[in-house]
Parts: C-alpha cells; structure tokens; sequence
C-alpha cells in the first residue's frame, strides 16, 4: 500500500531525479531550475535561494529534516525568496557555476551549497554550504541567514549588486582556463562499462534502487560494447541488457492493455510506476528494444516495440493533416484526481467484459489473484486495485498453462483488446498536446528502427509525417528551427538538442530501406548547418544555448547525460551520422571537435557522458577515416586520484600480492582521515540509510574476491533532535583485506584492481563520494 497524501506539493514532483523527488513533498515552495522561477523572482523583485545537493549526501538530509521539512522555516523561505533545487549529479554545469562562486567567496566548497542569486542575471552575491536551525559551533541559524540576506536585500541593494557582478567577474575568470581537451580512448569506454556493471540491480534489473527510471542510454551502451567483448564480459552485459528489459516488459512500468511505457518505477521491482507517459520514453525505449530484438532474436522485445510504436500512433498524435503531423509530448498521470485511475483493474470489472475463460485466465497471467497491489496515496479510502504485470516471460507462463507461446500471445491480444475497448470509454488522462522538436526527433529514430526490425512500412510514413511537420511548420520566417508548437503556433527558437535530435532522425530517414530520394538527407544538411550557426564555439563544439540567452551568466555547454543525452552528445552522433550518410569531412571534423569538447567530463566520469562514450566507442571502431585527425588515449584505464586537498591517505603493507588457487594472500590498509574529517563506517547503522559506506573491492579486472575485515566506527550523533546518529570513522584506523582465487568474479575482464571507495564529510559538509585505485599489484599465479 501507498503512503497517505502528503501535506504539501510543489513543483518539484514532476522531475525525474531521486534528489529533487526527495524534496517535492516540502513546505519550501521549491521550483526546478528555469524560466518559471527566475520569472517569478523578477516579478516579485527577490532573490532566489538556490540549494545544490545530491542523494547521499548526509549533510544535505540533515539540512532538509531540520530546515526544509519545518513549516516555520519554510514559511520564511517562500516569504522572502524564489527557492530553487539542483541536482549536482543531473546538473554538473550549474554545480560547477556556483561551486566555482562558493569557493571564491568562502574558500572551500561542499553540498548541501546554498547560494543567493540576485534575479536579473542570477549572478550569486552570497554563498555558504550547510547551515543548522539553531545556532550552532559559531555557525548562524539558517533562519538569521534568510533574514539577513533578505533585510540586506532590501536596504544595500546597489551594494549587493556590485558584489555579485564582482563574484561573477571571478567564477568567468576562473570557468575560462577550464580543462583543455584531453585524450580519450578505449579504456575510457571500459571504465563506464565497468561502473554499470557494478552498479546492475540483479535481482531486479536497472540500475541503483527505487525511484527507478529507464536510462536507456546505459543499456545502448552495454549492447554496443557487447560487440567485440571476451566471452566473461558479454555474459555479464548480456545478464544486465536482459533482466533490465525483461523486467521493465513485464512490469507495470509497461502498459501490459495499451502498450507504451509509464515514466519511471516508484519501487524497485519496476511495479508501481508514476503513471506519466512521455514521448521522450517511448522513444529511446522503443530503439533501444529494438536493438536488443535483433541482438537476442526475441520475440517478446518485438512485442514492445511493435506495441509501444502502435500507442504513439494512435494516442499521441493526430490524424496527418495535410500530410504531415507531429507527436505530442504526454499524457497526465491522474484521472478525476486519482493516480493512475485509467490503468487500475480489478478482478470483478475483468469478469464483467471479458468471457468466463478469457476473465479467469488473465485474473491469472495478471496476478489480480494475489490481491490488490495499488492504492492511491492521495485517496486512502478509495478501493484498492491492481496494476496489471506479467509474472514471467509469456514463453514461460505458456508451458504452465499448457499453451504453446503463439497461441498465449494469441489469448493475450484478444484479452487486451476486450481491456482497451472497455477503458477507452472511461475518462482519459490529459493530453499535452504540444509537439517538441528534440522528442520528435528521437521519435522519428525509432520509428525509423521500428519499420526495420519489422519490416512495416507505416511506421517509416509516420515519422516522415513528423518530420514534414517539423520542418513545414515550426520554422520562422527566417528559416530558424522553433522548438515548441501547439495549435499551429511554432514558437521560441530551438536549442542545440533540437538541432541534434533531428538531424538524427532525418538521416535514419534517409538511411532506411523504404526511403525514397535524398529529401530527407539534404535537410539534414540544413539543420546542421544552422545548429553550426547558432551553436558552435570557435574552439571546438557547441553551447547548448544561442548567445545572449539571460537564464545563466555565463554561456552553459551540459556535458551531462540525463532522461535524454546532452545536446553535445546527441550532436556527435548526429554529425557522425552525417558524416556516414554523406562522405562530407566537415561532418566528421565537426564530430572530432564535439568529442575534443566533451573529452574532459568524459575523461573525469564516462559513464556521466554515457551517449557520448557510446559514439567514442563507435569512433574507435572505425580509425581509418580519423588517421592523423584525433589522438586517442590508448593507455590502460587511469587510475582515479585523490584531489590535492584530500582528507584522507590511505597506504598499503604491501606492493604486490601472489595469489593463486591455494595461496590467498592479505594486505594491511592504513587510513587516515585529517582533523575535522570523518568518513562513513563499512556499517553506518540504520541512521546511515543513503549514504557512501567504506569499501574495499575490485574496481576493474577479474579473477579475485576481497574480503575485509572493517573495523567497527565510533558513534557521531549530531546535536540535532530528530536526527539519528552514524558510525564513522576519525584519526587513524587500520584493517586486513584478504584476496582469494576466484575464476571469472569481478566486474570485467583484465587485471584484477583493487579499490577502496569511501565518503568524508565534515561537521556541517559532506565531499563527493570517491574510489581510489590502491596501488597494489596482484600476480595471478597459475
């Protein structure tokens, strides 16, 4: 059963990320990162109070349990301020921007980051990290910093504006010397592999806990490098590729009667969903299964795209008029008030449309006779229903029901029919009805996918429908490509994944064995040759905005991969994409420039860049085009290193361990944690929920296991009420890891390497979690 309706909703509870989720249920009237927000501030004539954290970051739940959850708090917040979260993780850019003014202005930086932007340019004029309710060990109370900085505000307002163009002058100052490109190459590639692999859900498929989300990125990048791998390697990504969609197929993540996915997994058993559906899901899903059906030759991924495609064509577009139309953007998750309300089944509303046999055998392959599984949590006294999902693969449910698999998916699609027929006369979800270019295009992708693994030729004419549209029009006089259109309205000019997106979906056109001329290729060319003008940076790559945008005081380039890729990874691969269909070198150089200017994330943390990485991958895969043009970094995998500034040293007894089928061997680890600092025990204790423990294992390579002897922590229990206590670690501790013999364990294939990943965190901040490599060699003896 669901929680009862929480006492408070903001705007946060339609965003995707774990983080901001956490949040959305506050008394702060928190907004995400945009327009709207810095709008409403202007309006208002206040600052915004923009708060940067992560989802296991202990200082950051400490703030939201004694500030933000409090109604007094809360109450001064929304009074006095615009209140803003970010994500760190989903927006590294803004991280960055304001972590660079935190460190200018206090001379050290950590999250939770709490900094204070004058509305106009959203220059920070004040910045702290964590901040107690009471005053604390010198520290003020969060509410006399909002007072204070409000009062301030009001009284010096000419001062504090100088202070911010001051700061602002040091954060660009400092963001211009920034990383200069770097090699990146193969080991790159394995890195982000290895980091998935390790962090596969397999009992449940996916990737970390509950809320789950698709990230189909991910799973592209496991298949693409599935090609080419050693036996060990494509076992485990074939285990990772397959229990993720099995489970999201089957699940209530999937519209088991209508096809299509929901938005993402409340749980972690991809049961219960958040029953938004977007076009930009069913989109990338709809490719990505498509992959996976030709790789695997499965019938069932089939099923999901053949279904998923069918629902976008009848439920998220309109009839072509006059030859063309483009897909709208969603469908609401409630109707009448209630979550999901359209979706929820019981057993005797199956019994009274399905035939007796027909309502009893998908009460069954449902499991509606387990009970019910859903109730609204907005609506505790409603009647409790269920959230159809299969059990099994349906080739496995049909030898127990002793049916061969075509004729259960026979039995299946007549039950599903009957299900649908009868919902449609039900009240619908809402519609948002507006057409995006970005989605559209990665729609138009997969459509193309869809008529290839198919053979269909309806769904190729659908996405050439949509691409008519699209470059008919949401165009301006000028020719600019306009991002938004409803109601034949085309407005607001498109952003470098726009452009991106696309050109993607106009080459797949071109490319596919039931295109006819060059129409759609050629305007490829024409679109790149506007994201070229509007978004390209002399030195190399695009910006994701046009010059002159006022929403960032300085001028973003996200190198994040999130719900959707980034626009500089979506551009490389539409420009390699080009380059491919066309044989034109200025795509290809345009490509190599995009990868130089994505190669400093991708180089810190492939996996953050995960559609980038991919297309390296593919880079690597062809070099005789790139001979002489871009230097790869053909070393083993880098090492991860501590920063200059690192809390803690770790040393080893020895350099190098034998190890062998009867000859484990042990090494004795020294930490060191600097006064101040603490990290987090192996066993935190269940006031540790979420947070980083200590560990010692293998970060790449196989053929080991490690085990660990952690010593005990020492109990840290904050002066704070209501805040339970952690055990960590301080000074100086030691501890034995033992290395046994083990053929074939480990999250990849080369030279075992062992790690040891830990969190430090101060009495009011906590540092990124981090994984250094120990320096210790293992010789594999035979």
């Amino acid at each position: 059963m669901q929680e009862l309706q929480p006492r408070h909703t903001n705007k946060l509870v339609g965003e995707t990320s774990p983080y901001l989720l956490q949040h959305a249920h506050n008394p702060v009237d928190w907004r995400p990162w945009g327009d709207d927000a810095f709008t409403e501030a202007r309006r208002r004539g206040v600052p915004v109070f923009l708060s940067i954290g992560y989802s296991t970051c202990y200082w950051c739940h400490v703030m939201e349990r004694e500030s933000f959850e409090d109604e007094a708090t809360a109450a001064v917040m929304n009074e006095r301020f615009v209140c803003v979260k970010v994500d760190r993780e989903e927006r590294p850019d803004i991280d960055d921007l304001y972590m660079t003014a935190t460190q200018i202005m206090t001379g050290r930086g950590g999250w939770p980051m709490s900094c204070f932007l004058e509305p106009e340019l959203l220059r920070p004029f004040w910045c702290g990290t964590y901040f107690p309710k009471e005053p604390r060990h010198g520290m003020p109370a969060f509410t006399q910093v909002l007072t204070g900085i409000s009062d301030a505000w009001r009284d010096r307002r000419d001062e504090i504006e100088a202070q911010a163009e001051q700061v602002a002058q040091g954060v660009r100052a400092a963001l211009a010397s920034d990383a200069k490109p770097t090699p990146v190459g193969r080991a790159h590639v394995t890195s982000a592999v290895e980091s998935l692999l390790r962090s596969f859900d397999r009992t449940n498929g996916g990737f970390g806990g509950a809320p789950k989300f698709p990230q189909p990125a991910n799973l592209m990048l496991l298949l693409e490098a599935r090609e080419g791998s050693d036996g060990d390697t494509r076992t485990a990504i074939d285990a990772a590729v397959r229990t993720t969609l099995d489970r999201m197929a089957l699940g209530g993540m999937f519209d088991q009667v209508g096809g299509g996915f929901h938005r993402y997994s409340t749980d972690a058993i991809w049961l219960v969903p958040h029953f938004e559906k977007m076009l930009y899901d069913q989109a990338q899903l709809v490719t990505l299964y498509a992959r996976a059906a030709g790789v695997y030759d499965d019938d069932l991924y089939r099923r999901v795209v053949v279904r998923t495609l069918d629902y976008t064509i009848r439920e998220m577009t309109a009839p072509p008029e006059p030859g063309a139309t483009g897909f709208y953007s969603a469908q609401d998750a409630e109707v009448d008030g209630r979550e999901g309300l359209n979706y929820l089944w019981t057993p005797e509303q199956m019994r009274g449309i399905l035939p007796e046999s027909d309502a009893e055998l998908a009460i069954t392959l449902y499991a509606l006779d387990k009970g019910p599984n859903f109730q609204d949590p907005h609506h505790p006294d409603d009647e409790a229903r269920n959230i159809l999902f299969l059990r099994d693969r349906p080739e496995n449910l049909a030898g127990g029901l002793g049916m061969s698999p075509e004729d259960l998916f026979g039995r299946i699609d007549a039950i599903n029919a009957a299900l649908y027929a009868a919902r449609a006369q039900r009240e619908q979800p809402h519609l948002d009805d507006k057409v995006l270019v970005a989605w559209n295009g990665l729609l138009i992708e997969a459509l193309v996918a869809g008529a290839e693994l198919t053979g269909e030729a309806r769904y190729h004419e659908a996405a050439d429908h949509a691409a008519k549209h699209i470059l008919s029009q949401m165009r301006a006089p000028d020719g600019t490509l306009l991002r938004v259109e409803r109601g034949g309205r085309a407005k607001t000019p498109a952003f470098l994944e726009d452009h991106a997106a696309l050109i993607r979906g106009l080459v797949a056109l071109h490319e596919s064995e039931f295109a006819r001329g060059d129409e759609r290729l050629t305007a490829a060319s024409q679109i790149a040759e506007l994201a070229h003008s509007a978004f390209a940076d002399p030195d190399g790559g695009y910006f994701d905005t046009r010059a002159g945008q006022s929403d960032l005081f300085v001028r973003t380039r996200s190198t994040y991969d999130g719900a959707v890729p980034c626009g500089s990874s979506l551009m490389l691969a539409a420009l390699l994409a080009l380059h491919r269909a066309t044989g034109e070198e200025q795509h290809l150089d345009r490509a190599i420039g995009t990868l130089a200017s994505l190669s400093p994330r991708l180089s810190e943390s492939p996996a953050a860049v995960v559609e980038a990485t991919r297309h390296l991958l593919v880079m690597l895969r062809d070099p005789g085009g790139l001979a002489g043009r871009i230097e790869f970094d053909e070393r083993d995998a880098p090492a991860p290193a501590a920063p200059e500034d690192s809390p803690v040293d770790v040393f080893a007894s020895a350099e190098v361990l034998e190890v062998g089928a009867d000859h484990p061997a042990s090494v004795r680890l020294r930490m060191v944690v600097k006064d101040g600092y603490h990290i987090v025990a192996a066993d935190p204790g269940p006031g540790g929920e979420g947070l980083i423990p200590l560990r010692v294992g293998l970060v790449r390579g196989q053929g080991v296991a490690v085990y660990a002897d952690y010593p005990e922590g020492e109990v840290y229990a904050p002066d704070i009420p209501g805040i339970e206590s952690i055990l960590v670690h301080k000074g100086t501790i030691e501890f034995d890891v033992a290395v046994e013999h083990a053929p074939g364990v480990g999250p990849s294939t080369g030279d075992p390497v062992l790690g040891i990943t830990f969190q430090a965190c101060t009495d009011t901040e906590c540092l990124a979690p981090g994984t250094l490599e120990l320096g210790v060699g293992i010789d594999l003896l035979d």
